[in-house]
């Protein structure tokens, strides 16, 4: 038999008030109340239905999570699984629970789910379009965004410093004296593509320019491109020409590490191969591959932490939370000694 907390309290000798209190925890009663409802509710295990306790607190204690992202994998995607992991442990020490949808038409529908189920607000995930933020702003919902850009100055979202990143590969491959580069670049139109990108050229201008800087463009960012990718561009390295090979995330660039070694290319003998995102899959290949690390285990945790703020309405929740890369190396890179000219 199930009951509610009018029978709860008339069973303690207590108003419905109190035993409200003394089941929530939120106000005070008596040491003496306090058991003699305690022992109530165990001896009926009672459990307040989460309905019940939504209507109470006006809070669901759910948050909704949407990954945008249009190609597969996705939430086994060797990056975002980080993150999600992330959100999820760090959403249940908080009390929260998760509702997880991905949307790879970049809709609204997802959203629209998501709201239907009353969540106490939202954690919107990579590339999204403008009419998902301005339709989010209409409930009034809390939320934020991972890993994706605004040019809203109101929108709390956390960002690795992926320019940074792109800086601190042309340091290190400069460093080992690569003067010739061919680079696979994934989606523009996607944040980190672009800026890792951009920060590449950035810092090789700083560090006095390239000999050869050649750019291949991707319109996906898996595993199977960067393989097709380089064995269509075998002929950079024809005639034991070396050089560095860049790739705006690791699984590109493991792909293309495949392709290469495949065809009796070294790595990183002739060619030293970099990535980004420092996945699982980098240290486990052979050779490891040198990459920078994101740090998507602090962003999904701080994720949550935010947004937690933002439901409670705290003030001075900052807006922009930018996370530093780091740089991994590993056995893909190498020191060139001899450069050849290219044509």
């Amino acid at each position: 038999m199930g009951y509610n907390i009018k029978e709860i309290a008339a069973l303690a000798g207590v108003s419905r008030s109190t035993a409200s209190r003394v089941i929530s925890g939120n106000g005070y009663a008596s040491p003496e109340v306090r058991e003699r409802v305690m022992k109530i509710v165990e001896q009926l295990q009672y459990k307040p239905s989460a309905v019940a306790r939504a209507m109470v607190s006006q809070r669901t204690h759910n948050i909704g999570v949407i990954v945008f992202r249009e190609t597969l994998p996705i939430v086994s995607h060797p990056l975002y699984s980080k993150l999600i992991d992330a959100v999820l442990m760090q959403a249940e020490a908080k009390g929260y629970s998760i509702f997880l949808k991905t949307d790879r038409e970049m809709s609204l529908r997802s959203t629209d789910y998501l709201l239907e189920q009353r969540v106490d607000g939202l954690i919107l995930i990579s590339r999204l379009r403008k009419n998902v933020i301005d339709y989010v702003k209409k409930f009034n919902v809390p939320y934020l965004m991972v890993n994706g850009s605004t040019d809203d100055p109101e929108v709390v979202h956390l960002v690795s410093d992926d320019e940074e990143g792109g800086a601190k590969a042309a340091s290190h491959l400069c460093g080992l004296g690569h003067r010739h580069f061919l680079i696979i670049a994934g989606p523009q139109e996607h944040r980190s593509h672009n800026l890792r990108l951009e920060g590449f050229k950035r810092g090789l201008q700083q560090l006095g320019g390239a000999e050869t800087l050649d750019i291949v463009s991707s319109r996906e960012s898996t595993f199977e491109q960067g393989y097709a990718l380089m064995k269509e561009h075998l002929a950079w390295f024809s005639g034991g020409r070396s050089g560095a090979l860049v790739a705006t995330n690791d699984m590109l660039a493991l792909g293309a590490m495949k392709a290469l070694l495949e065809h009796s290319i070294a790595v990183p003998g002739q060619a030293s191969v970099m990535g980004f995102d420092n996945i699982d899959y980098a240290a486990m290949y052979a050779p490891g591959l040198t990459t920078v690390q994101i740090d998507t285990a602090s962003m999904g945790r701080d994720a949550v932490d935010l947004l937690d703020r933002l439901i409670r309405k705290e003030q001075n929740v900052p807006k922009l939370n930018r996370y530093p890369s780091e740089l991994i190396v590993r056995q893909s890179t190498k020191r060139e000694y001899i450069t050849a000219r290219r044509s």
